[in-house]
């Protein structure tokens, strides 16, 4: 190695760290421009990850290797560690978010509801979030989740392929509908169909249960209409933005068109919540939030799914 390419290399490195410090300084003041020209405190983002590093590293993998498996590319653009993440959100003016986490198998879900617990104790702006899976334990650790406060579930029916009516989910849904807490559920069948997704099982869980909060995620792409029509069938149905509207999904799974009136009357209702699934997603965070306004729906819809819904659903106001 000749002499001063070791010095040159960390210059370089110093570059590239500057320079990607100054694109994050700058996406921060975009996303605080576009909530301080709504008039708003910040950002309530209900649909956000966080999860124990090893965890969270396999789920990154599973993304690396996602161009295989559905054709499409997945970079994770805020691939840091815990600390930095958090730093990110606060720094666009996040002020609730959700630590979104969920097994794929049995035995996991307790497991994980305790690390959330204690994710939660030392991070006050994040929603005490806990999750859930059908296995015989499921009613004892979910009600001792919320006995401990969590305050939104997760259910991703997609990952853990189970039915949200599997007798041993019964009791628990009965326990989070009288407890009137928020499940943020991924049923719909995108980005890749599952056995269990779509908007049958779950039309059939809420005709047993129709005071189960129920908040479906990612509008229940690609079935966003049929969604939409369980939202107004059912007072405590809500649907998060979360990667909807945004050129990547657009160009695979479009927002019909057709149905903006519906989305409008849902938004202005209470029933469109910000989600994002930050920090796995392939494109900037502003980019959500500008794929919101490009839909040209109003700034008092923006205000309200941006913040207003999340906030009095969460008791935030």
């Amino acid at each position: 190695m000749a002499l001063g390419e070791d010095g040159a290399a960390e210059e370089e490195v110093a570059e590239a760290g500057a320079g990607r410090a100054e694109a994050g300084r700058a996406e921060a003041e975009r996303v605080t421009a576009f909530w301080e020209r709504l008039g708003l405190p910040g950002l309530v983002d209900v649909h956000t990850h966080f999860m124990p590093e090893r965890v969270l590293s396999k789920v990154w993998d599973y993304f690396d290797a996602v161009g295989p498996l559905t054709g499409v590319r997945w970079p994770i653009t805020y691939r840091h560690d815990e600390e930095r993440r958090l730093a990110v959100l606060r720094g666009f003016g996040v002020r609730a978010f959700t630590s979104m986490l969920y097994p794929h198998k049995a035995g996991m879900a307790e497991w994980l509801n305790g690390w959330a617990a204690e994710f939660a104790a030392r991070t006050p702006d994040c929603l005490h979030t806990a999750t859930l899976f059908p296995e015989p334990d499921a009613e004892r650790y979910v009600r001792a989740a919320v006995e401990a406060g969590a305050r939104v579930f997760k259910s991703h029916v997609q990952v853990g392929a189970y039915d949200p009516n599997d007798a041993l989910l019964d009791p628990v849904w009965g326990l989070l509908a009288e407890a009137g807490i928020p499940v943020v559920t991924h049923c719909g069948s995108g980005p890749a169909p599952g056995k269990h997704t779509g908007p049958e099982p779950v039309g059939r869980l809420l005709a047993r249960h129709p005071r189960l909060p129920l908040v479906v995620a990612h509008m229940g792409m690609p079935e966003y209409a049929d969604f939409m029509d369980l939202a107004e069938r059912y007072a405590e149905v809500r649907l998060d933005t979360t990667m909807a509207f945004t050129d990547f999904s657009e160009a695979t799974t479009p927002f019909p068109r057709g149905e903006l009136g519906r989305l409008a009357d849902l938004g202005l209702g209470g029933r469109i919540l910000l989600g994002t699934d930050f920090p796995n997603i392939p494109y900037g965070y502003v980019h959500q939030l500008d794929a919101l306004e490009r839909l040209g729906l109003g700034d008092d819809w923006l205000r309200a799914v941006c913040h207003g819904n999340g906030a009095r659903l969460f008791g935030l106001e």
